[in-house]
């Protein structure tokens, strides 16, 4: 059974049953694999897929969700627009039972490599410390810093891009 993802973005999967193949590309379609040795496609209803599979789609855990933070020039201090986004994460934290995080650190382009890998780690350090306050256990935070490595904005070595100096951070 192929479910429509959440984000409406097109999906689709191969289904392989012996030297059967059956391809669902719409959301409902479904495949079932009979003992002769063929595959029988069909669509369902998003009652039907409720009725069969309700109990196993409540079980399923939230989605992962992204935040960005972005940081003065040179610092680990979060500009001004950032802070509601600190907000959301807090609240995102508190529905979730077991969050498991993850802190990635990154700068601009400019300085060099043994500057930047630094503070791009203490900026990501930086918010595992704002979530241990907010009594988040250590242990379910994994940080790294990227320096100037993984750009969101394409620049030229040297380069001061303020929406490279951030912090990403995955809730899931």
């Amino acid at each position: 059974m192929l479910l429509p993802s959440r984000d409406g973005a097109p999906a689709a999967v191969e289904v392989s049953h012996g030297s059967a193949q059956a391809r669902l590309d719409q959301p409902y379609d479904s495949a079932r694999a009979r003992d002769e040795g063929r595959l029988e496609k069909g669509r369902s209803s998003p009652a039907e897929v409720r009725e069969t599979f309700g109990a196993a789609l409540d079980a399923q855990p939230p989605r992962p969700v992204s935040f960005t933070v972005y940081f003065l020039e040179g610092k680990d201090e979060l500009t001004a627009e950032s802070l509601p986004v600190v907000g959301q994460v807090f609240a995102e934290l508190a529905r979730r039972p077991a969050p498991e995080i993850v802190v990635i650190g990154h700068t601009d382009a400019r300085g060099s490599h043994a500057a930047n890998d630094p503070l791009s780690l203490q900026r990501a350090e930086r918010m595992r410390d704002e979530l241990i306050k907010r009594d988040v256990p250590g242990e379910r935070i994994h940080v790294e810093g990227r320096g100037k490595r993984e750009l969101l904005v394409p620049t030229a070595d040297g380069i001061a891009e303020p929406r490279n100096r951030r912090v990403e951070i995955s809730v899931r």
